[in-house]
């Protein structure tokens, strides 16, 4: 789907095992359409990407198939027949989860703004989305007045700090919204699928592992369950609490640097790109961080998922952004081996090891670093 613009709720890894196959019927009319419009059905189907297409007769069309588990997906309708590769993003577009039975989607104009009846797992969804509705205006408010912002004032570390504050307080908010939820509605596959929500760019084991506990033994044992607690179970290597995996990597200069050669300090384990815009937009944060506290036990080490080939991205970064501490890369990108090593996903990304190497704190953005900092150094 080169063209079709679609916000999509984040599909679980993709693991196929011995599982058995669930056959979907979905009905659907919408009204007064043309008769060269023409629908189509996207969808996963194990690492496969299923796109179906259906005949509109009279206004009604009908999907059949089979999925491996409920699954995100969109109907698409092409009103004036221009072909499925040729839609863009004003194409008229319905997202919504397939599952095993037979359910209608029915609209009097546009699939946009159909009703799903006969779906346990589109109630819950509409139920969800329209109490987190709210947040997410908000957020997009916050964006919109960001983008407008003139330059000066957009790039200063002020009004970052301030824009992520303020996204802070909704995720903070999104988070407990979806907690209420899962607890509320065990047996929810959807309860499942927030889940990787409430985790966001920092999950908590622990705080995950609860929930994962609270969804009923049927839910247990599908095999996104198990993916999600094979995952879980990953994450509690690097959790708050834990001794820093130690690893060695290169630097700028071609020298070896290993983490536990730090052993002593309070080290920042910051991940980061040249090619990261929001890295960059944070990186004076650090700085300011850094040069407050260097003489005070706090170091930083820097590892970059820069490309191969970039290496002369990555050195001019660090210099024009006064990234002056210990920078290492592998020039891998996202095959980054300390990034898989930590298991980061998105980046910025940090991680607060004490002079002990244990990790006490994850991804500090803004002026949480420096309040985090006076913190652990004033005992």
């Amino acid at each position: 789907m080169k063209k079709i613009f679609f916000y999509i709720i984040a599909f679980f890894p993709v693991t196929i095992f011995a599982q058995s196959l669930d056959n979907f019927s979905i009905n659907c009319k919408v009204e007064n359409l043309k008769p060269i419009a023409k629908a189509y059905l996207v969808y996963q189907l194990g690492a496969n990407r299923i796109i179906d297409s259906a005949e509109i007769v009279n206004s009604s069309f009908n999907f059949k198939g089979q999925i491996i588990y409920p699954t995100n997906a969109f109907l698409v309708v092409d009103h004036i027949g221009i072909g499925f590769s040729n839609l863009d993003n004003t194409a008229d577009v319905l997202s919504f989860y397939l599952e095993k039975g037979e359910f209608s989607i029915i609209s009097p104009d546009s699939v946009s703004k159909a009703k799903i009846t006969g779906s346990k797992i589109n109630d819950d969804n509409i139920k969800l989305m329209g109490q987190l509705k709210p947040l997410f205006a908000d957020a997009q408010r916050i964006k919109e007045e960001e983008k407008s912002a003139p330059p000066v004032q957009k790039n200063s570390a002020g009004y970052q700090n301030k824009v992520q504050a303020q996204l802070k307080q909704i995720q903070t908010a999104e988070k407990a919204t979806l907690k209420v939820f899962i607890l509320g509605n065990p047996d929810s596959y959807l309860s499942l699928l927030a889940l990787s929500s409430v985790g966001g760019p920092s999950p908590d084991p622990a705080e995950l592992d609860t929930l994962y506990s609270s969804l009923s033994p049927r839910l247990k044992e599908t095999e996104t369950a198990k993916v999600f607690k094979n995952a879980l179970n990953a994450l509690k290597y690097t959790a708050i609490g834990v001794t820093a995996p130690d690893f060695t990597e290169t630097d700028v200069t071609g020298q070896l640097v290993k983490l536990s050669s730090f052993r002593g300090k309070y080290v920042l384990l910051d991940f980061w790109a040249s090619w990261c815009g929001p890295c960059r937009q944070e990186n004076p944060n650090v700085v300011k961080a850094f040069n407050k506290y260097k003489d005070k036990n706090f170091t930083i080490l820097g590892v970059s998922l820069d490309r191969e080939g970039g290496k002369a991205d990555w050195i001019a970064a660090i210099q024009n952004d006064g990234l002056n501490w210990t920078q290492v890369s592998d020039l891998k990108f996202w095959k980054s081996q300390v990034a898989a090593l930590y298991y980061v996903t998105s980046i910025p990304a940090n991680f607060l090891i004490d002079p002990n190497g244990k990790i006490i704190a994850k991804n500090l953005r803004g002026n949480d670093l420096e309040d985090k900092l006076a913190e652990v150094l004033a005992k």
